[in-house]
């Protein structure tokens, strides 16, 4: 060939041999070496030769194979690299990001790469690496050419940008946070608990970046130290299942989070352990005095220790659900809550362990803790909650449970479960063979059950006697950490938090909790046997 067809040839091919060796090569100089070598040899060859029938498999074949003698000479080149993490996005013809980076190394490009737009990095990677003209770009992603050219120029300004500045990274990239608490107030829905959207570092640092400020993935990426790439699909997936909300190319957190400082914390404490004080110990003092052992007309315990299983059922449910007449409910759960795509309705609260504050007493037996939970039908409702004394019931699949023991109850009181069924409701904890007076078995319910609507309204009476009379204390320990709360909440995350607030001291797992302890210390309440454990703190309401 002569030398003017020879160029031609190198000018059609320059752009993806350089591509070819930057996606092969750990560094720009070696693949500019290795780009060089494949040049040469084919201009040697061609200059030689007229008898090519192919070129494109010929300029492969002598590109591989300096390749592999390339790797033989030098250590230096790697396979596998992901499209996102290669410089092989630069056009020889134009050396347009060769001039930028020529001094700066390659790592620092693959990051500001990764910084750019989605849209950009589509375009960019289309362009550049895989040598698509502007005009099939356009086509693909469906938007004019011109748009296609004013990307590629920003792009290009984005890029030397970023590598002419050191960007300043938040403590975050190098102290992440964690969750230490994660939790569901509301329904799941078929992906589980709030949690399991919220297992990785990334996700939980992405809701805390944004929990405050809305930021773009650029800026949150910027705080983390990680790359857009990743900030991006994982944003958008929170977004989608509604723990981000989106306004523009900004991200807003949309869960409850909790970062304590001392004083938060002191007030907490006080708070709940004053009120725990007086009320568990007058409603255990109570409940031993009107003998609500016989209240349904027979006696419901044999001993001292039936006693206290059943104490260990009727002091959280009574402390959880009576007195809601002195609530001051004035945000619905409707108005908090946030409907997921997954049919879950709730609202999603963490908790970030702040290092250099104590936590909040009894912080580790709360990560042992859910509920209060409660399912009901026609006939009965279900209460239960799960704490560091009983089993765990209660998981991603605790709804589902809870109907299919709810629709089971009325055969299991009639004696009338089939193998199978009784099978699955012992497994559940609800119930369990008793021997009859006479000869044989039959079913016993585990949980406390309580047998009609009149005996429950007189149970939870006895404890909003308790809470009428000590509602100014109870009010005066609140008002102090409400506003301490308020404060540090996030004016776009009032209402939800406001809805929990409005909740202390009812169905209030960290009164609850107080108030277990409070016996527990005190001596009142015995620990449970391990028999009693599997269906501890439930109860079954029958609702007639």
């Amino acid at each position: 060939m002569n030398k003017e067809q020879v160029e031609q040839v190198i000018t059609a091919y320059a752009k993806p041999i350089y591509g070819f060796a930057l996606k092969r090569c750990v560094s720009l100089q070696d693949a500019e070496d290795l780009a060089q070598e494949i040049v040469l040899k084919v201009f040697k060859a061609l200059s030689v030769r007229d008898d090519i029938e192919s070129m494109d498999k010929f300029i492969w074949t002598v590109a591989h194979n300096t390749l592999s003698n390339y790797y033989r000479d030098k250590e230096k080149c790697v396979f596998g690299n992901p499209v996102e993490e290669l410089t092989g996005m630069v056009a020889s013809d134009t050396n347009v990001l060769y001039d930028i980076v020529e001094a700066e190394d390659r790592k620092q490009l693959h990051r500001e790469i990764a910084r750019l737009s989605k849209l950009q990095r589509q375009i960019v990677i289309g362009y550049y690496y895989n040598g698509k003209k502007q005009e099939e770009i356009a086509r693909e992603l469906e938007i004019p050419v011109g748009t296609v050219k004013w990307h590629l120029f920003e792009a290009k300004k984005d890029l030397k940008k970023g590598m002419e500045i050191m960007r300043n990274y938040d403590e975050l990239k190098f102290n992440p946070i964690t969750f230490s608490i994660c939790g569901t107030n509301g329904s799941c829905g078929t992906k589980g608990a709030n949690s399991n959207f919220f297992r990785s570092a990334l996700s939980q640092n992405i809701a805390y970046v944004t929990w405050k400020e809305e930021k773009t993935v650029n800026e949150i990426a910027d705080i983390l130290g990680v790359s857009p790439v990743y900030v991006e699909s994982e944003a958008e997936y929170l977004e989608e299942y509604g723990f981000l909300t989106k306004k523009q190319d900004k991200y807003l957190c949309n869960i409850l989070l909790s970062e304590d400082d001392e004083e938060t914390v002191r007030l907490h404490d006080e708070m709940y352990q004053k009120a725990a004080k007086l009320f568990a110990n007058e409603l255990y003092d109570t409940l031993i005095k009107e003998n609500v052992f016989e209240w349904q007309g027979e006696e419901m315990c044999q001993s001292e220790e039936d006693k206290n299983y059943i104490l260990w059922a009727l002091i959280p449910y009574i402390a959880a659900q009576s007195g809601e007449h002195l609530m001051e409910h004035t945000i619905s759960f409707e108005q908090a809550s946030t409907i997921r795509p997954d049919g879950g309705q709730n609202i999603c609260y963490a908790t970030v362990r702040n290092t250099e504050v104590k936590e909040p007493m009894y912080a580790q037996s709360m990560k042992n803790w859910c509920g209060p939970c409660w399912n009901a039908s026609e006939a009965f409702t279900l209460w239960q909650i799960d704490s560091e004394w009983s089993e765990r019931r209660v998981d991603d699949y605790y709804e589902i449970h809870a109907r299919r023991v709810l629709s089971l109850l009325l055969a299991a009181k009639e004696n009338r479960l089939s193998p199978e069924e009784y099978s699955y409701l012992e497994a559940m904890g609800i119930v369990k063979k008793s021997k009859n007076a006479g000869e044989g078995f039959s079913v016993s319910l585990r949980p406390l059950y309580i047998k009609n609507k009149e005996i429950q309204k007189r149970l939870l009476s006895l404890g909003s006697t308790i809470k009428e009379k000590y509602q100014k204390e109870f009010a005066a320990w609140k008002e102090p950490y409400v506003k301490a709360v308020l404060a540090q909440t996030p004016k776009h995350l009032h209402t939800m938090r406001k809805f929990g607030l409005q909740y202390i001291y009812h169905a209030d797992g960290w009164f609850v909790l107080h108030c277990l302890k409070e016996l527990v210390a005190n001596g009142k309440l015995k620990l449970p046997t391990e028999e009693q454990k599997k269906a501890l703190s439930t109860i079954i309401i029958d609702n007639k």
